[in-house]
């Protein structure tokens, strides 16, 4: 199995009023392409930090990542975009969609970013809402829609883009256990279909059944 990235002895500290708070310490594995993975430890154990360096949304500060052949220390700006643009996926626990949008325009934003064609967007925005259950839902803005349905946008519009890797931070915490387990499955499903890597953090243990690798983190070690 090929390797999605690979990171190297990661270490990243931030200050909290007058104290320094190590977040990462020497963080060292592989993640592998087209598996489930589950980050779990306690709260302030580092997994957020540590799914915001995979994701280029904190930069590296000691250490390094191969993603692709590309170590994310040698990383121009454009380059960081691109990646976050095409080549990752995120789903976050509030889910972040534009309250304005409907679920179609949701889905559709990123494409129309990433400069797809009209014809092409719609044809993956159409498949995207019948694969979630949201067909019938996707004229609704997300103040009219429930948790697991903004959830289900959240997935689709992740998806759609077809990325190399997702990447959800607590994704099922906002939702009721029946529902959290509906999208997770959704989730792997679809990950299936499409070949995408799965990089969720998650205290809930039904995440963890899910996930080919469950990994611990504990003050900014994997233990």
């Amino acid at each position: 199995m090929d390797t999605i990235f690979s990171c190297h002895d990661l270490t990243f500290s931030y200050s909290f009023g007058n104290v320094n708070i190590e977040a990462l310490r020497g963080v060292s594995m592989d993640f592998q392409k087209g598996k489930f993975y589950c980050l779990s430890g306690p709260s302030g154990s580092g997994k957020t930090t540590f799914l915001n360096v995979l994701g280029l949304i904190e930069d590296i500060q000691g250490g390094d990542i191969d993603f692709e052949g590309k170590k994310f220390k040698n990383l121009k700006e454009e380059d960081k975009n691109y990646i976050r643009r095409n080549q990752v996926g995120f789903i976050f626990q509030h889910f972040n969609l534009f309250p304005v949008l409907s679920a179609e325009e949701n889905i559709e934003f990123f494409l129309v970013r990433q400069g797809v064609p009209k014809k092409e967007r719609t044809e993956l925005v159409h498949k995207a809402l019948k694969d979630v259950g949201l067909w019938d839902h996707r004229d609704k803005r997300p103040l009219e829609m429930s948790g697991g349905q903004r959830q289900r946008v959240a997935v689709a519009r992740a998806l759609t883009k077809r990325p190399l890797v997702i990447i959800g931070d607590e994704p099922t915490a906002s939702l009721d256990q029946k529902t959290g387990k509906e999208i997770v499955n959704l989730l792997k499903n679809l990950s299936d279909e499409y070949g995408s890597s799965i990089i969720l953090s998650s205290h809930d243990t039904m995440v963890h059944e899910f996930a080919e690798e469950l990994v611990i983190l504990k003050d900014g070690r994997l233990t």
